[in-house]
């Protein structure tokens, strides 16, 4: 890698911790490439990105940003994994580390807010912000709903007190 292709990733990096609002911070040693290839699938799905940088230049582009804390756990083969959603990353990387022992978990931030592997599990039993949008949509719908088979109702009766009369008409 030369001096530019270092500065470029040094940059993308920056942004990305910037930007970013949950940082996972993991071990892979051991993983094999189709079980890592597995991992990057599975966080892209839910909206992440797992990013493996060389721990030096990993350092330098935390500098200065809000998860700067997490450079203490950058020792080793690591991994970053991060998402905008502040339940997507975290929730992926607990749900592997269960499947694969040599993936370890070491922490991670979500904001200023450091994490320990406790707090990166309790933020992956959290629902995600689209289960939580589908529960509110769900909650605001339930009201309305009820309203409608309220109105409703007393019409439904009266339709089927007329079709007894109308039965009991027929066979008199």
């Amino acid at each position: 890698m030369d001096r530019a292709q270092k500065q470029e990733l040094v940059t993308t990096l920056t942004d990305v911790f910037k930007s970013t609002s949950v940082v996972v911070v993991a071990h892979y040693s051991g993983l094999t490439v189709a079980q890592l290839s597995r991992l990057r699938r599975q966080m892209k799905a839910s909206g992440a990105t797992v990013k493996v940088a060389k721990n030096r230049l990993a350092k330098i582009a935390l500098e200065g940003s809000d998860v700067a804390h997490v450079a203490s756990l950058l020792k080793g083969p690591t991994l970053i994994a991060y998402s905008s959603d502040p339940v997507a990353a975290p929730k992926v990387a607990v749900e592997f580390a269960k499947t694969n022992d040599k993936f370890v978990i070491l922490g991670g931030a979500m904001g200023t807010t450091a994490l320990n592997v406790d707090g990166v599990k309790a933020l992956a039993t959290l629902p995600s912000l689209d289960e939580l949008r589908a529960k509110l949509v769900g909650l605001i719908q339930a009201p309305a709903t009820k309203i409608a088979q309220i109105t409703t109702a007393p019409a439904a009766k009266l339709a089927r007190v007329f079709g007894a009369y109308a039965k009991q008409d027929e066979a008199a």
